[in-house]
């Protein structure tokens, strides 16, 4: 059997179920998955197997309109994620349909999808009554012309197996890219960090998740088979540590206790989890930071 293996980069607006797919894609949970925008910040490669061929898929984060540094970094890792791919997939919330955001990628998509193979995804299909359905897929392929148009939902399971055999004999001839039985290719420190990142933003509210990073500080393995893991939270602001502490230490507590459990559901074995706040009034604009989220630096110069 000849065995196929490369790399397919997820591209779309902020919370149109790019983490959502590839979770469902490679059956795990490698992307952080919020109802909140821009949640993604690095581009998270989840490792998907389809009969003989290995699936690579970059997770990018959501394309929009750039204001701070950390957007800038965030928007020029997704279309580097695009650009370096051996197929694109852009995925368009069907409810939403075509707006000024999608316009705005079917722009860039011209220039990037010159040579490679670029599909369309409509996601959220649940959402929306067929005649709608058809008019935006035909709507969107006078704009591009996509090699195929799927109909999902990635939340609900629907189109996805369809879609991922497609990709499967897409993806070039070769050897595999990762062992077969790895599923993604980030470090476990920053997986970690990006569980409990998310437990942050599922409890806070309005803008202070995007003021936040997590990083992993330590992973120590203990001989009784357990790990601990001491994490830090930044924040740019004094008032900003007394929301992620909460009243007498609440909301950090329930979010140690939610990130816990994931991590020892994740790695199947006890975990230690410690979390401290700093801050760190400038952390957006340093260097180390954006490497500890996997992004880069210069990127996000104006």
């Amino acid at each position: 059997m000849t065995t196929r293996a490369g790399f397919v980069a997820l591209i779309g607006e902020p919370n149109a179920g790019k983490s959502t797919l590839l979770n469902r894609m490679v059956g795990a949970k490698v992307s952080i998955v919020t109802h909140k925008v821009q949640t993604t910040r690095a581009r998270i490669r989840g490792v998907a197997m389809e009969g003989e061929a290995q699936i690579v898929f970059v997770d990018t984060p959501g394309l929009f309109q750039p204001r701070r540094r950390l957007d800038r970094a965030m928007v020029a890792a997704a279309w580097g994620g695009a650009a370096d791919a051996d197929v694109v997939v852009l995925m368009v919330e069907a409810h939403r349909g075509v707006t000024p955001g999608v316009e705005r990628v079917l722009e860039r998509l011209a220039e990037i999808g010159e040579g490679r193979t670029v599909a369309l995804a409509i996601n959220k299909i649940d959402q929306v009554e067929a005649p709608v359905l058809l008019g935006l897929t035909d709507d969107l392929n006078k704009r591009f012309d996509f090699a195929e148009t799927f109909m999902i939902s990635a939340e609900k399971g629907h189109g996805v197996d369809t879609l991922r055999q497609w990709l499967a004999t897409q993806v070039p001839e070769g050897p595999w890219l990762y062992p077969e039985d790895q599923i993604a290719d980030l470090p476990m420190r920053m997986i970690a960090a990006e569980m409990t990142r998310e437990k942050l933003t599922l409890r806070l509210h309005q803008e202070l998740p995007y003021q936040l990073t997590v990083e992993t500080e330590s992973w120590e393995e203990r001989k009784d088979g357990t790990a601990r893991i001491d994490q830090v939270i930044y924040v740019s602001r004094d008032g900003h540590k007394g929301i992620v502490l909460g009243n007498k230490g609440e909301t950090i507590k329930s979010v140690s206790q939610a990130s816990r459990a994931e991590l020892t559901e994740f790695l199947g074995r006890k975990v230690h989890l410690f979390l401290q706040v700093k801050v760190r009034e400038k952390w957006q604009e340093e260097a180390e930071r954006y490497s500890e989220m996997g992004l880069d630096f210069k990127d996000g110069n104006v």
